[in-house]
C-alpha cells in the first residue's frame, strides 16, 4: 500500500482537516440513481447510487456526524471505486442530508441496523456480484459495528470493510472534542444537531425538550440530553459504550482495513482498542503520523492522487475482490 506524504505546512492535525474541507474537489459523477429504503415504519434512507453496465462489486459509503451523501470524501471515494468498474452506493444516515423529512427519529453512532438494511438491499439489486462497504468518522463506527455484529455465516456475504478515521471509541472521543483547542469544531457540530433537533420539532410539536438546547454547551452534554433519551439509551455514558464498535472489534471476520491519523484533533484510539485490532488478524490498523480527520492530503507530487484516503478505501477493496476472484 503507498505511503502518504503529507505536505510540510500541512503536518498539522487542524490545517489537514480544514483544508481538506474547504480545498475544492472538482468532481463530476454521473448522475446519481435515488432510492428510498424503508428501515422502519417512517424512516427511509435515501440511497445515491452510480452503476456500472456490468455485473461487478458494489460499494456502500457511510457519511460522518451531520455530514451527508454529498461529503467530499464520499464523492473522491465514489470517483476511485467507479474508475475501478465498481457499483457506487451513497448512503445518507437516517435524517441526513435530503432523507430528514422522511425519518421521524434521530439517528446516532450505534445505528449499526441501518447499514446491515442497506447492505441487503444493495446486494438484491442487479448485477451486483459482491458488496463491501466503507464509513468516515461515525460512519467508520457504523461499519465497523455492523461487520463485528455479523454472524461469520450471515447472508448476505460481506466482501470487506473499510473505515477512515473512525470514532470507535466514542467516549474517548467526545471527549477530546470538548478539549478547548477543538471549541471550533464542537460549536459547528453543536449547532448542526440543534438546528436539525428544531426542524424536528417544527414537524411534531412537543416531542423534544427543545427549550433546553440552550444549556447544552458540548456534544456530551447534548447526547446525554437528547440522544440518549431519544434513541434507546440510559445516558451518554451507556450510550457511547454500547454504540461504540471498540467492542466488538474481535469478533470481526472480514477484511477490514483502519485508517487513522494521530495527529486526529478529536478521535481517539485507546491503546486496548489497538491491541483488540493488532490481535486481529482480519484487521490492517495503519496510523500515520498526519492526516487530521478524514483528511490524509497527499503530495501532489504522488503518483497516488492528493486524496490518499479515499484512494486507500477503494484500492483495499478492490485487492479483496480480486484475491477472492483467483482463489
Amino acid at each position: 500500500m503507498a505511503q502518504l506524504s503529507t505536505p510540510w505546512w500541512l503536518r498539522n492535525g487542524h490545517a489537514n482537516t480544514v483544508y481538506s474541507f474547504l480545498r475544492g474537489r472538482g468532481i463530476a459523477l454521473p448522475p446519481a440513481h435515488e432510492d428510498w429504503v424503508e428501515v422502519e415504519p417512517k424512516v427511509e434512507l435515501l440511497i445515491r447510487s452510480h452503476w456500472q453496465r456490468q455485473a461487478a462489486p458494489a460499494l456502500l459509503l457511510v457519511h460522518g456526524l451531520e455530514g451527508s451523501s454529498e461529503a467530499g470524501y464520499m464523492l473522491t471515494t465514489a470517483t476511485a471505486a467507479l474508475g475501478r468498474g465498481w457499483h457506487v452506493a451513497r448512503m445518507n444516515v437516517r435524517g441526513c442530508g435530503d432523507s430528514e423529512p422522511r425519518c421521524a427519529t434521530l439517528y446516532n453512532s450505534g445505528k449499526s441496523g441501518d447499514v446491515a438494511r442497506a447492505v441487503e438491499w444493495l446486494a438484491s439489486r442487479p448485477l451486483v456480484s459482491a458488496v463491501a462497504v466503507g464509513g468516515f468518522s461515525m460512519g467508520g463506527n457504523l461499519v465497523l459495528k455492523y461487520a463485528g455484529e455479523r454472524a461469520e455465516d450471515a447472508l448476505p456475504p460481506l466482501l470487506a470493510v473499510a473505515a477512515v478515521s473512525p470514532c470507535l471509541d466514542l467516549a474517548a472521543s467526545a471527549d477530546a472534542l470538548h478539549r478547548k483547542v477543538n471549541y471550533f469544531y464542537e460549536r459547528r457540530f453543536l449547532e448542526n444537531l440543534k438546528g436539525r433537533l428544531r426542524r424536528h420539532d417544527a414537524r411534531e410539536p412537543g416531542r423534544y425538550p427543545v427549550g433546553r438546547l440552550g444549556t447544552l454547551r458540548s456534544v456530551r452534554a447534548f447526547d446525554d440530553v437528547i440522544t440518549a433519551p431519544f434513541t434507546g439509551y440510559r445516558n451518554a455514558d451507556d450510550y457511547y459504550f454500547r454504540a461504540s464498535a471498540a467492542r466488538v472489534l474481535d469478533r470481526i471476520r472480514v477484511p477490514t482495513l483502519i485508517l487513522h491519523a494521530e495527529d486526529d484533533p478529536f478521535i481517539v484510539v485507546t491503546q486496548e482498542s489497538r491491541n483488540t485490532m493488532e490481535g486481529n488478524p482480519n484487521i490492517r490498523f495503519i496510523a500515520t503520523r498526519h492526516g487530521g480527520h478524514c483528511a490524509f492530503i497527499n503530495t501532489r507530487r504522488s503518483a497516488e492522487g492528493v486524496y490518499w484516503a479515499e484512494t486507500r478505501v477503494a484500492e483495499f477493496c478492490d485487492e479483496v475482490w480480486r484475491r477472492g476472484r483467483k482463489s
